[in-house]
């Protein structure tokens, strides 16, 4: 895991041994968003709300824009992408951007098979801190990103803006499946956790094994 506060590009080519090494070894790689007072760009703004709201999107935008326009989805198929700590709002909003882009200037993503949407659904998203504000819009974020398989429950206790696994258990949309996987059982299949006791190997039977 590296944070998403950082200035050389992910495509750079310094990275792309290090991303084969990964994806060899069956592990995964995330990026951690964050933000920082210090960036030109937010020095605009004159409240704390402001630069957190704006910064944890901001990066992963960035990053993610320039691993799946550069084309390492295709380079790296088997290599699990994580995005981590920046809610999910801004994902569909980046999804129907670059397909715009990508529909009117292929040209710039020679080494693309499908669209930036597309890529962007093979990644894993963490689920923290959750917009519930308009639940229909979140419903369709879910859909979006097909959160029963690509989303991971995170709770960010201690910190101020937690969210406890209630906030996900009561959304009234969720299959009982895709509570199970995304409070733990997507985590189990991506990270290779066996189960642990016998409620967890019921859950693998009912569900699928997820840890195989």
């Amino acid at each position: 895991m590296i944070t998403t506060v950082r200035h050389n590009p992910v495509h750079a080519n310094c990275y792309m041994k290090l991303y084969r090494a990964i994806e060899e070894r069956g592990l995964a790689l995330s990026f951690h968003s964050g933000f920082h007072w210090g960036e030109s760009v937010f020095k605009n703004c004159n409240r704390f709300l402001s630069v957190h709201a704006l910064g944890f999107s901001f990066y992963n935008i960035l990053h993610l824009t320039n691993w799946v326009i550069n084309g390492l989805g295709e380079r790296f198929p088997k290599l699990p992408v994580i995005w981590v700590e920046a809610g999910l709002a801004w994902v569909p909003f980046l999804m129907q951007r670059l397909d715009h882009e990508y529909m009117l200037r292929t040209s710039d993503c020679p080494t693309l098979k499908k669209k930036p949407s597309d890529y962007m659904r093979d990644m894993y998203y963490s689920s923290q801190p959750m917009e519930v504000q308009d639940m229909e819009a979140l419903k369709c974020t879910f859909r979006m990103i097909n959160a029963e398989t690509q989303l991971l429950y995170s709770s960010d206790y201690p910190h101020w803006d937690f969210d406890l696994p209630t906030v996900m258990w009561d959304l009234p949309f969720l299959s009982e499946k895709a509570k199970h996987n995304i409070l733990g059982g997507t985590a189990a299949r991506l990270f290779k956790l066996p189960p642990r006791n016998d409620r967890q190997k019921e859950n693998l039977r009912r569900f699928g094994n997820l840890a195989a």
